[in-house]
């Protein structure tokens, strides 16, 4: 604080000349955007550019100084527009960053340009679109190659967040891992508050997904020293987002008082800070506290009112998860049409974005809602396009899931007509193949994982295939001798080992 006080006192000097007066306007600006005081920037820069939509004030700057007030403009474009759910920020925000980039390039600035990138990765991280923020960052990374600095640290912590976001959580924590000793030698508690943050998200999703007791233990402490380093920077907007978090975190640890909590903390912030978008984000949360309550009434509403927020600034990712935690709340409450039309926006949004995973979690979920309402070659249809998205990398809960919706009553729905001619051992015997068929598939072959998946052993399946099911042998693999060594790569088909 002492620095913005001397650069504030700094700016009645008579002498300043135009550019000087407005590099010293964005830099004060600058150290109120790390510490979270959008607004307070925005005031910093008056006179150069005051509102999203506004085209920044160049007049008389020379090119250097004009591509600063571009990136200053263009990076709370992107902030003051997410926290206020403004229709287009994000869009605006990254044509400044882009302009920004392109004039720092031309003038051999390059942690200028690295730092214009980063921004422009979060904007679109912010629309969800993941692909190209981490394209964004990869290219930000090696240009600034063993580069020990805060700018570094910044984009490896920034591509954390986005494989975080796109479910891709193992990868996430290597970078994290990576990340940690450019952490440990930086004196920037903002820096370091985002660091602790990401990682106990990270490990909190981690351990959901993978039941890990020790994970979730470990994201406590994570969130615990991020909000003691938002504290020492002052970041009062990160502070609260941590709240946000704690609330999901005991939410899964089933300790919904301690949820509430948590989020009556977060909601509180945000309104004092006038986030309509942040509220809506804490509401959704809130909303699956209550849906954990069964209190499915004030889910609903809560989830309604998020919708209607998230769907004017254009951050689609945070949209989906409002559009599934809201389908999730209606099917509960008997409204299963509109649960399924809701189910199939947040699915497709999620797909779009380019995360797989979470779309087909999602086509699981609505499996598992509103299976009942479903013909068989429907919940055929959505099981396989939740298989296909998932992967094979699914932990063993949600391989748990995936059979349970295969073993569940309304499997058998659309069979009750007609009746007439109706031969149950013959209905039996064909739907046994289709799900004996379709475990196949899911496991490319393997005999034994789909015996797994059908929860019988290797030696009964293979006994139904030679006895009532010949025509499906030509789907398995060929039985092959166990060779002498069993290990597995230890990265993703496609993905290069991690040096």
């Amino acid at each position: 604080m002492n620095l913005l006080i001397e650069l504030t006192r700094r700016l009645d000097e008579e002498t300043l000349t135009s550019d000087e007066r407005a590099l010293l306007q964005c830099r004060i600006a600058g150290e109120q955007e790390i510490a979270g005081d959008y607004e307070a920037a925005r005031v910093a820069l008056n006179g150069l550019w005051q509102r999203v939509g506004e085209r920044p004030n160049l007049d008389g700057l020379s090119s250097g100084v004009a591509a600063e007030v571009l990136l200053r403009s263009g990076a709370l474009s992107g902030w003051i527009g997410s926290a206020r759910q403004i229709e287009g920020a994000q869009e605006i925000a990254k044509d400044l960053l882009s302009e920004s980039a392109t004039a720092f390039a031309g003038l051999g600035k390059t942690d200028k340009v690295a730092e214009a990138n980063i921004a422009l990765a979060l904007c679109y991280w912010r629309e969800g679109s993941f692909d190209e923020a981490q394209v964004i960052l990869q290219e930000v990374l090696a240009f600034l190659g063993d580069d020990q600095s805060d700018l570094r640290a910044r984009a490896m912590l920034n591509r954390a967040m986005v494989e975080g976001a796109a479910s891709r959580l193992p990868d996430a924590l290597q970078i994290l891992t990576d990340a940690a000793p450019l952490i440990e030698r930086s004196d920037n508690h903002a820096l370091q508050g985002n660091f602790h943050s990401i990682l106990a998200t990270v490990l909190k999703n981690l351990g959901a997904a993978e039941g890990r007791s020790d994970y979730t233990d470990r994201a406590l402490i994570e969130y615990a020293a991020a909000s003691f380093h938002y504290e020492q920077a002052k970041h009062v907007r990160n502070r609260a987002r941590v709240e946000n978090n704690l609330g999901l975190l005991f939410l899964e640890c089933k300790r919904i008082d301690e949820a509430h909590e948590h989020l009556d903390r977060a909601r509180s912030i945000f309104e004092r800070l006038k986030e309509n978008g942040s509220v809506a984000q804490v509401d959704e949360t809130r909303a699956r506290v209550f849906l954990a309550a069964n209190n499915f009434e004030e889910a609903e509403r809560l989830t309604r009112a998020s919708v209607r927020t998230l769907e004017t600034g254009g951050e689609q990712a945070v949209l989906a998860e409002a559009l599934s935690t809201r389908a999730k709340a209606l099917a509960r409450l008997g409204r299963r049409d509109e649960a399924r039309v809701t189910f199939g926006r947040a699915i497709d949004l999620t797909e779009q974005l380019g995360n797989n995973e979470g779309a087909g979690l999602g086509a699981l979920t609505l499996l598992e809602e509103l299976g009942e309402d479903f013909t068989s070659e429907e919940r055929l249809a959505i099981y396989e396009r939740a298989d296909r998205l998932i992967g094979e990398t699914a932990p063993r809960e949600i391989l748990a899931r995936m059979r349970g919706c295969l073993r569940a009553p309304g499997a058998n729905a659309g069979m009750v007509e007609p009746w007439a001619g109706c031969d149950l051992e013959h209905e039996v015997l064909i739907y046994e193949g289709k799900l004996i068929k379709l475990a196949l598939e899911t496991a490319r072959g393997s005999v034994t994982r789909a015996a797994r998946l059908l929860g019988i052993t290797h030696q009964g399946l293979a006994f139904i295939l030679q006895g009532r099911h010949k025509s499906l042998l030509a789907s398995r693999t060929p039985a092959r001798p166990r060779r002498r060594s069993l290990m597995r790569p230890l990265t993703r088909p496609g993905k290069q080992k991690k040096k």
